[in-house]
C-alpha cells in the first residue's frame, strides 16, 4: 500500500495509507491530537504517584505518543515502564521524513536547556532495538514489541495502569474496535486501569462496559467532538 508523508494543521507530519484513505494521526494536527487524547485525559491521572507506572501502546506507529510520553516523564520526574506494539513498524525513511522533534518539543519550554540531551533520546527511540526493554532515560524505559494486537498475551508483559488504544479508525480496521480484542487488552491490565482513545465508538463503550469499565465521553481534540475514557476500579478526584 501507498503511504505519503502529510502536514497537519499543527505543523508536525504523519502518514497517509493512500489505499485506505486512512491517515496515522488527526488532519487537525498530531501533536494536538496526542498530547489531548493520552497525555491530558490518560497519563495525567497518575503523573503525581510515587509508583512507576506502566503503559501500553496498542498502535505505536511513528512513535509520537511514546516521545510525549518520555517528555512528561523528564518533566514530572515519574518513572515510567513503556510497552509499544506494533504489526507494521514504521521505516528509517519514513522516521527521517516525519521529523516531529521540535514540534514536540516547543511545548515543553521547562525542558530547552536540555534540548541536545532530547534529541539524543529522540533519535534512540526510533533507532534501539524491538523486544528487548531500552533505558532511555532516567525516568523513561521502553520495550517496543512487533506482534499482531491479537497476540498480546504472548507478549510476556502485563499488570498496565494505562492503556493508550491508538489503532487504526474501525472504517478500515472494524476488527479491533469490537469485544474480542478489548477483551485481551483488558486481560494484560491491572485490576485498576485506565483506557483512553481518541474515538467514541457505540461498540467501544459497550465492549468497555461489559468489561467492568465505567466510560466517559469526553470533549475531543480539535477537530474531533468527542473521544473515549474507560475506568476500571479508578475513582478520579472532582475536576481531575
Amino acid at each position: 500500500m501507498k503511504r505519503i508523508i502529510q502536514e497537519t494543521e499543527d505543523g508536525s507530519k504523519t502518514i497517509f495509507i493512500e489505499d485506505w484513505e486512512e491517515s496515522y494521526h488527526s488532519k487537525h494536527g498530531a501533536v494536538q491530537e496526542a498530547l489531548h487524547v493520552f497525555i491530558q485525559n490518560g497519563l495525567y491521572h497518575f503523573i503525581h504517584t510515587n509508583n512507576p507506572i506502566k503503559i501500553i501502546e496498542i498502535g505505536f506507529g511513528t512513535g509520537l505518543n511514546a516521545f510525549i510520553t518520555l517528555l512528561e516523564a523528564e518533566k514530572n520526574q515519574c518513572s515510567i515502564e513503556y510497552v509499544g506494539i506494533e504489526k507494521f513498524p514504521v521505516s528509517k525513511e519514513e522516521y527521517i521524513a516525519i521529523s516531529f522533534f521540535e514540534n514536540v518539543f516547543q511545548h515543553y519550554p521547562e525542558l530547552h536547556s536540555r534540548k541536545e540531551e532530547f534529541k539524543k533520546y529522540y533519535e534512540k527511540l526510533f533507532e534501539c532495538d524491538w523486544e528487548t526493554w531500552q533505558n532511555l532515560t532516567p525516568y523513561f524505559n521502553l520495550k517496543k514489541i512487533e506482534e499482531d494486537f491479537f497476540n498480546l498475551k504472548t507478549i510476556q508483559e502485563n499488570e498496565f495502569d494505562l492503556v493508550y488504544f491508538d489503532a487504526f479508525g474501525s472504517r478500515v480496521q472494524p476488527e479491533l474496535w469490537e469485544k474480542d480484542l478489548l477483551e485481551i487488552v483488558d486481560s494484560i491490565t491491572k485490576s485498576s486501569a485506565i483506557f483512553t482513545t481518541y474515538a467514541a465508538k457505540g461498540t467501544v463503550k459497550r465492549g468497555l462496559k461489559s468489561l467492568g469499565y465505567k466510560v466517559e465521553k469526553r470533549p475531543g481534540p480539535p477537530g474531533k467532538r468527542e473521544m473515549m475514557v474507560g475506568l476500571k476500579n479508578i475513582l478520579l478526584p472532582p475536576n481531575s
